[in-house]
């Protein structure tokens, strides 16, 4: 047993070395470790189930030799007090041979007793030495899992071109711009074309009213009539018809001007 207990921690021992040299597989070692533990556990529980049931025999053969003692105590007191003296002899002779059996028993039973317990708390070592080991293993599992990841997540950033990205989006962004500023050149153009349009016809309408007045005034250097007048306001403008009021109004004015 204690060879066993040796072994373990040899096998313990030799195993973290290697990990800690990286020799071999991490997970592999680690899963090699929790196979031995494993298999010293069930010795180690075996062992236990013979000790305690050793134990029991022990303990057993050990009261019953104190009960022997006891009767055969009993058994000389009694001849004692009949006066048979002889067989009181035989009867504590008896008692003698099995108070030796007794204390032979009580040794063997400690020790089996110690045994047992020094198998129990060896086994709860164990224990709890392979729940540890488990659980270093998923971790490490779970540590290898991330550092592949990242692995791939680093080699897959590596292989992106961020530099040509980057120049293909600012190609895109000049060639938006060379289109927006096109597009605001187009409707500044359109823009100018149509207020210039729009002053054209401001001037025509206040020189066609520069015109009339200076007709309906008779004064010198006008060329062009009222009728003329009439007829360019109707081509520039087909929809528009004298009215009698601005007539009157206009008839009114030369009698203001013919007086003074």
């Amino acid at each position: 047993m204690g060879q066993l207990f040796r072994r373990t921690s040899r096998v313990i021992k030799a195993n973290l070395n290697s990990l800690a040299t990286a020799q071999k597989d991490p997970e592999d070692l680690l899963e090699s470790m929790i196979i031995e533990i494993q298999e010293d556990v069930l010795k180690v529980r075996l062992w236990l189930d013979k000790a305690i049931s050793a134990q029991k025999n022990i303990e057993k053969q050990y009261n019953e030799a104190k009960n022997e003692i006891n009767k055969w105590q009993r058994n000389a007191q009694l001849a004692l007090q009949k006066g048979d003296e002889n067989t009181a002899r035989q009867a504590l002779e008896l008692k003698k041979i099995l108070s030796k059996k007794s204390k032979a028993l009580k040794t063997s039973l400690d020790e089996q007793t110690i045994q047992a317990d020094v198998l129990k708390r060896k086994l709860i070592q164990l224990e709890s030495q392979l729940s540890e080991v488990k659980t270093k293993k998923e971790m490490l599992k779970a540590r290898i899992t991330a550092a592949k990841a990242q692995e791939q997540l680093g080699s897959m950033v590596k292989g992106m071109n961020s530099s040509s990205a980057m120049a293909a989006f600012d190609r895109m962004e000049e060639k938006l711009m060379m289109q927006e500023a096109r597009a605001q050149s187009v409707a500044e153009l359109a823009a100018s074309d149509l207020e210039s349009q729009f002053a054209q016809l401001e001037s025509s309408d206040v020189d066609n009213e520069l015109a009339a007045l200076k007709a309906q005034m008779s004064l010198p250097g006008c060329a062009i009539n009222q009728n003329q007048l009439l007829q360019q306001d109707t081509n520039s403008q087909p929809d528009f018809q004298p009215q009698e009021p601005v007539d009157a109004e206009l008839d009114a004015l030369r009698k203001q001007l013919e007086q003074m």
